[in-house]
């Protein structure tokens, strides 16, 4: 294993309570504590001995983290809620491995997780933050999907891109999806049914824009001496980066472009060292932007990367990613590093990457008048760990 300031600390197991595109739970609270019973039966560990608990969701309020760990019956030492969105699961995973660093905590519980209705979803997209809730919805923009669709002009136009160029990523999301159970949106889809979907904004169509639906995560973070099973997942960098352009910025970059190298010195690999990535993918384009910012495309041919990921030269987002296999939420922060996790450990079935043992995982999120303030990134690496 790698040797870094992070040796000290395992990812121990990461689940997903499989995502429902007409919510079945009876609240986000439950899907929590059902991402919480999974990922303690992952890791062998007892409830008892978690003493730290992290939470990420939009609809759990008026209840906060310490609301579940008191429905969970935890008596946590480090308890914190988050919600940068798309970040929140890297900047979770940051803050307790720090906590685990400095012996506020020895097992932490990170969960995320949504239960939207159509209304609960239009509710939020419409008060997202005082910004959107004062200067936005009094012009029914339609939330994120026509800031996205400008985007995605912006993007088109400097790197020559096409709507088949972003259709590509879409299709090849689609095709690991077809191997992933528990994604939402399995049936094969080819270039040809991307571009007949119906237009939602200019040029985004129905397959530009993430599904919503339910469902909820979890990570189980802890002291690398206490950890029961062989398979567990090591951290080699971790940078975060927020509000990078104070929203001044152009949008074609992420805070990714600027971390970067920092996050490759600090984990002493190259981006052509990995084995699968995850980077979050609201819309394609900001999957695009995220790769090239991480260093995937350092002659800046796009279509160069694209052709890498249809062909998986380079594994992207091997779950299907939320574009297809849905965004519950606050949960769609985790998905990708839930997928990496289960993909280090071997456990991703017909779309396992053979010898996976390095991938980089990134969040991007929460817009506010004009772009995402958020990104982060963490490279994993494949770890031993104790036997039961």
């Amino acid at each position: 294993m790698h040797t870094n300031d992070f040796g000290n600390v395992l990812i121990a197991a990461g689940v997903e309570v499989p995502y429902r595109r007409h919510a079945t739970a009876a609240s986000t609270g439950d899907l929590l504590a059902r991402a919480f019973g999974a990922v303690l039966a992952q890791s062998g560990v007892s409830a008892k001995e978690v003493d730290g608990l992290g939470v990420a969701s939009f609809t759990l309020t008026p209840d906060h983290a310490i609301d579940l760990a008191w429905q969970l019956g935890l008596s946590p030492r480090w308890c914190m809620d988050d919600c940068h969105g798309g970040a929140s699961a890297i900047n979770l995973l940051q803050h307790a491995i720090r906590a685990i660093q400095h012996g506020d905590a020895n097992v932490i519980a990170l969960v995320s997780g949504d239960r939207f209705d159509a209304a609960d979803f239009k509710r939020l997209v419409e008060n997202y933050n005082l910004t959107t809730r004062t200067y936005l919805r009094p012009l029914e923009n339609g939330g994120p999907n026509s800031v996205f669709a400008l985007l995605t002009q912006r993007h088109a136009k400097r790197h020559g891109l096409t709507r088949r160029d972003y259709g590509a990523l879409c299709v090849a999301q689609r095709a690991w999806a077809a191997l992933n159970p528990n994604a939402v949106y399995r049936t094969p889809m080819s270039l040809d049914d991307y571009l007949a979907a119906p237009s939602v904004a200019t040029p985004l169509g129905r397959f530009d824009c993430v599904p919503v639906v339910s469902g909820a995560n979890a990570v189980l973070v802890m002291r690398s001496d206490l950890a029961r099973t062989r398979s567990n997942v090591g951290v080699r960098a971790l940078k975060c980066l927020y509000n990078a352009d104070h929203q001044a910025g152009d949008g074609l970059h992420t805070s990714l472009q600027q971390l970067a190298a920092d996050l490759w010195r600090q984990a002493g690999v190259t981006p052509d060292d990995v084995d699968m990535v995850s980077v979050y993918d609201d819309y394609p384009v900001m999957a695009i932007a995220q790769l090239a910012d991480l260093g995937f495309a350092p002659d800046g041919d796009l279509r160069r990367l694209l052709s890498r990921i249809v062909s998986r030269e380079l594994p992207v987002n091997t779950s299907g990613g939320q574009l297809s296999a849905g965004q519950a939420g606050a949960a769609g922060g985790m998905h990708g590093l839930v997928e990496a996790i289960t993909q280090l450990r071997g456990e991703a079935g017909e779309r396992q990457v053979r010898d996976a043992k390095l991938a980089v995982v990134s969040g991007y999120g929460m817009v506010e008048y004009r772009y995402g303030m958020c990104a982060n990134a963490v490279v994993l690496e494949k770890a031993g760990g104790h036997a039961p």
